[in-house]
């Protein structure tokens, strides 16, 4: 059975971290680059091979044959980028001879080294995995430089002409580096699906993940004008309760974490969080004491103005496609130490009961009688695991315990109650688990 193992580079002005894989590959500006890629017909991986498309090099015959070859594996790290960005490139590039407009690749022909690694607790990206495993191959720590020089749009200056994009005749030197780059991911790929395939996934496993993939291909509707609706609400709403703590408080930004708190310790009112549970604390004892109604308004207006958010709004703005579809939501072992979906508390969940009746109900309430539907067949579980009853908070884009501890940069790690209180953004790495590179 004939294996190819590849990996890409890609351009494209959509944001990939913030709006998504299919987004992205489905933007008019999407390009691919660069395909690296090397063959196992039976006896062994032979040389890793380069198209340069930027450059004119056709696309390869040998995987666009592979596309059609049910026999066929096709093997990337997170191998939904490359399959993903594939079909977009021959939806557009060859209409009809491979792919219908809208229709993905079959996910069956394809193997992920990054779930591979992750049905093993290993990190998801390709740098750090190789060396958890201490390969002889590493990713090379320059790309993320050429990525930036290459991969997305340049800002427009005197001395670049106003260009707003780089291409290979601007830095022909880099442009050869990015090749050497793109062929070195190959290997090392290659030597992490050498490593990991001494411990082989359950077949059982590959139809999960395939099916995952069906589902991210296929989407969820998305009411864009509910959507628009609801952030223009937020905004209108956002701006009244502002310009109503700035009368209250005179601060120059009512928001900030340390003025407020100031402002409250010069009125005999310390507090160390000022989180929802100590703010709402702190409304109940200024209520029963009937001291400060200024502070009291106050907190009230900070605890109404951390309830309105619509960053899930936001989120589903940016990564909705031309279609009015939502792709790519699932990650597949994104809960790694058990590879089970992680789903809140009061998440509907579509069931079929015992008497065929179809509903959905929240997901404390599924019961091993109900079957579930997996998005093509309805499915026998074995139950939900309860993982403990805790409060959460919500904080950008992400809801956890308030101890949940995250990431704000590279390298500093605080809990998601710090990060809300002083504000800061949730760092969700240099590539974001779509990211193929």
């Amino acid at each position: 059975m004939k294996e190819i193992l590849t990996d890409i580079e890609t351009y494209g002005e959509v944001d990939l971290n913030k709006c998504g894989l299919y987004r992205y590959a489905s933007d008019d500006s999407f390009e691919i680059l660069l395909v690296a890629w090397t063959v196992n017909e039976g006896h062994g991986f032979g040389e890793t091979q380069l198209a340069d498309l930027a450059s004119g090099d056709p696309f390869p015959e040998e995987l666009l044959s592979a596309f059609l070859d049910l026999d066929a594996t096709l093997i990337a790290h997170n191998a939904a980028f490359e399959r993903v960005c594939f079909s977009y490139y021959l939806q557009r590039n060859c209409p009809g001879l491979y792919l219908r407009e809208g229709e993905f690749l079959s996910p069956d022909q394809w193997k992920c080294t990054m779930v591979m690694g992750a049905s093993l607790t290993l990190p998801f990206s390709l740098r750090d995995a190789a060396a958890v495993l201490k390969t002889a191959e590493q990713k090379d720590k320059e790309g993320e430089r050429l990525i930036k020089l290459f991969s997305t749009p340049c800002k427009p200056t005197k001395s670049n002409g106003g260009r707003t994009r780089n291409l290979p005749e601007h830095y022909p030197d880099d442009w050869e580096k990015f090749k050497g780059y793109c062929v070195r991911d190959v290997k090392a790929e290659l030597a992490i699906y050498r490593r990991l395939s001494r411990f082989p996934m359950l077949r059982q496993e590959w139809r999960h993940y395939h099916t995952d993939q069906r589902i991210n291909d296929r989407g969820v509707k998305i009411d864009t004008e509910l959507v628009q609706q609801a952030i223009a609400c937020d905004l209108m709403l956002s701006d009244a309760m502002a310009k109503k703590a700035y009368e209250l408080t005179g601060l120059e930004n009512p928001n900030s974490v340390p003025q407020l708190k100031t402002w409250l310790e010069e009125r005999g009112i310390p507090m160390e969080s000022l989180g929802k549970k100590d703010v709402a604390a702190m409304i109940e004892e200024l209520d029963k004491n009937g001291v400060d109604e200024e502070a009291l308004s106050m907190l009230k207006l900070r605890l109404q103005m951390a309830k309105s958010s619509v960053k899930k709004y936001q989120a589903a703005e940016r990564c909705v496609c031309g279609d009015g579809r939502a792709r790519g939501l699932f990650q597949f072992y994104g809960a790694s130490r058990t590879g089970r979906y992680c789903l809140a508390e009061g998440t509907p969940v579509l069931v079929k009961d015992s008497h065929g009746k179809i509903y959905e109900k929240p997901i404390e309430d599924v019961r091993t009688e109900d079957l579930v539907f997996d998005g093509e067949n309805w499915v026998r579980h074995e139950g939900v695991v309860f993982s403990g009853d805790k409060e959460v908070i919500t904080w950008d884009g992400i809801t956890a315990t308030k101890e949940h501890k995250v990431f704000i940069d590279e390298t500093t790690q605080v809990t998601l109650e710090e990060a809300m209180e002083r504000g800061h953004s949730i760092w969700r790495g240099k590539n974001s688990v779509f990211t193929g590179s």
